[in-house]
């Protein structure tokens, strides 16, 4: 594995991590799937407000963004000159609304990366299914329009659902794209440059390598070759839908859930890429928009302020040791290996010595043995007070290149927002939790404190 290394833009893309990922259609106003064709002058965003989309991402931590420039159903959500079934035929704006246009303008004020969504299947074109090399004509068209008018692009994420089968012309369409945007990574299809994780609930596994074998639509014959192909992992933020739901939003999903996640997809070297559908208006829903700030907030709560760092561990071979003069919790360790190198490490356990970890007479103890480590591996372990915590690699392909090692003692329970006006309430049950006894069984009862909502 050793000598399969990445680009340096497939490393750009793991550095970001964490994306948004939004659907927004003429099923937004059907509670539908968009998989059918629907009357185009349903779509009506009338408080379109894409830098709301984008600044609740990049406040939550998020460094890009994609979005459903065309999904299964073929309504695309620009103003094409190919097809008839786009925002120019919908009443929004009186048919001159550009939603890819205001998407790709807000991520570049909002400094996150652009990624366009298109779904190769297409309900709504008849050519799909009569006449594939026409379609090929009508998908390369939208290509040009998409990579050529909005400058750059960052992200090209093909959906493969529904086209499974159906013939593209693949070397010409990538050859088209590469072209108009040489610095575009390739989501899934085509010539990908980067990998679907396999499932839609933003779970990766536990041996999850950036290197994998997939099928590659320039070369058939090179699908099981390994290659670098990173995961991304995607998810709802409700249950359920994928666009805006009027009857779901019981079911946005909860801190700890959205925390686990994390760990399950950028704890295991993964991006996470989570998705809100934008409600009729075309905002993020308040209850979706507020539940990802306080997802970002958590996610810097626990790793923003790391107790030690690299700089700080002493390499020796392949042993990193940390050592301080008194004992401090640990009960997060994130580790990180240097990727320009490749993925080096086969085997490694973290250890805590009762004594000098520099005496091997000192026998170590394993707290946690692990497989993988590439880009990210976040280690959740019960809390342990330590002077001394060694990595220690057992195998590995080659050399060992680490590029981050940080020890975290964030503790399980979270700060709990105090609005001004409930300050003075919230002291009061302070005070009252903490009177003397004597004073608070005067009455022979115990005081209940009332509820603030």
């Amino acid at each position: 594995m050793s000598a399969i290394l990445p680009r340096a833009r497939q490393l750009e893309f793991q550095e970001w991590e964490f994306g948004l990922f939004i659907h927004l259609g003429v099923y937004t106003y059907n509670d539908l799937p968009g998989s059918k064709r629907d009357d185009p002058n349903t779509f009506n965003p009338r408080k379109l407000d894409c830098g709301q989309w984008i600044r609740t991402a990049r406040d939550a931590g998020m460094r890009y963004a994609v979005m459903t420039a065309k999904h299964h159903d073929g309504f695309c959500l620009w103003p094409t000159a190919h097809g008839d079934f786009s925002t120019r035929q919908s009443r929004w704006r009186n048919g001159n609304g550009d939603v890819v246009r205001e998407f790709t303008d807000a991520c570049r004020i909002y400094g996150l990366k652009a990624g366009i969504y298109y779904s190769p299947f297409d309900a709504a074109m008849p050519l799909y299914k009569s006449d594939p090399a026409a379609y090929d004509d009508y998908f390369i068209a939208h290509m040009r329009e998409l990579m050529g008018n909005y400058g750059p692009i960052d992200i090209i994420w093909f959906d493969g659902a529904n086209s499974e089968g159906h013939p593209f012309d693949w070397p010409r369409i990538v050859a088209e794209i590469r072209r108009l945007q040489p610095e575009i990574l390739f989501f899934s299809m085509g010539d990908p440059d980067y990998r679907w994780i396999g499932n839609e609930f933003g779970l990766a596994g536990v041996h999850t390598s950036a290197i994998a074998a997939t099928e590659n639509a320039l070369d058939p014959a090179q699908k099981s070759v390994l290659r670098w192909l990173p995961g991304e992992a995607d998810c709802r933020m409700r249950r359920h839908s994928w666009g805006w739901s009027a009857h779901d939003e019981h079911t946005v999903k909860s801190i700890d859930e959205l925390m686990g996640l994390y760990y399950y997809s950028i704890g295991r070297g993964c991006n996470l890429l989570l998705n809100i559908g934008p409600n009729p208006d075309g905002l993020l829903p308040s209850a979706d928009a507020r539940r990802l700030l306080e997802f970002g907030r958590e996610i810097r709560r626990r790793f923003s302020s790391p107790v030690a760092t690299l700089d700080k561990i002493e390499r020796m071979g392949n042993r990193w040791i940390f050592q301080r003069p008194d004992f401090m919790l640990v009960d997060h360790v994130v580790l990180q290996e240097d990727l320009r190198y490749g993925e080096q490490v086969q085997r490694f356990a973290l250890q805590v010595h009762v004594g000098d970890p520099h005496n091997d007479r000192m026998p170590p103890i394993t707290i946690w043995e692990g497989t993988h480590i590439g880009h990210k591996a976040i280690i959740r372990i019960p809390p342990v007070a330590i002077m001394n915590m060694v990595v220690n690699v057992l195998e590995a392909d080659g050399e060992v290149h680490m590029r981050n090692i940080e020890y975290h003692s964030i503790g399980e329970s979270r700060p709990v927002a105090v609005t001004a006006t409930g300050a003075k309430t919230r002291k009061k049950a302070l005070r009252r939790m903490h009177a003397k006894p004597a004073l608070r069984a005067r009455s022979g009862k115990r005081p209940e404190a009332k509820e603030h909502r």
